[in-house]
C-alpha cells in the first residue's frame, strides 16, 4: 500500500458525496447534509476551494457545464479519486479498530 497524506474531513466528504454519481455544487452540499442528518455542513466557500483542488489532483472532473442564468458545473469522481477514497476509508477503519483496542482494552471490557 502506498502511503497517502490523510484527506481533510471536507475533502473526504466531498469525494464520498460524488461516489454514487455526478452532482453539481449545491447537490454535493445537500448530499453531505442529508446523508449525515445535518451533522456535517459544508459552506459554499469551502466546497468550491476543495473542488478546485480535487480537480487539480485529478480526483474529480467536470462532466457538464450549464449556462442558464448562471454557471453550474457538474462534477464526478474519477477512478483515481475512488482509489484515494477507498484508501482513506480503509485508514479510517484501521484507526477505529486501533481505538477500540486502546479504549476497550484487548479483552473488550474497557476501563472500569
Amino acid at each position: 500500500m502506498i502511503p497517502v497524506n490523510p484527506l481533510s474531513e471536507s475533502t473526504y466528504l466531498i469525494l464520498l458525496a460524488l461516489y454514487q454519481g455526478p452532482l453539481h455544487g449545491y447537490g454535493i452540499i445537500k448530499e453531505i447534509e442529508n446523508t449525515s442528518e445535518g451533522t456535517y455542513i459544508i459552506a459554499p466557500g469551502t466546497l468550491y476551494g476543495v473542488l478546485k483542488n480535487l480537480e487539480k489532483q485529478e480526483l474529480i472532473e467536470t462532466v457538464a457545464f450549464e449556462k442558464e442564468k448562471r454557471k453550474k458545473k457538474t462534477y464526478c469522481i474519477t477512478v483515481q479519486g475512488k482509489g484515494v477514497l477507498h484508501s482513506e476509508y480503509e485508514r479510517y477503519i484501521r484507526m477505529i479498530n486501533y481505538s477500540k483496542i486502546i479504549i476497550q482494552g484487548r479483552d473488550g471490557k474497557g476501563e472500569k
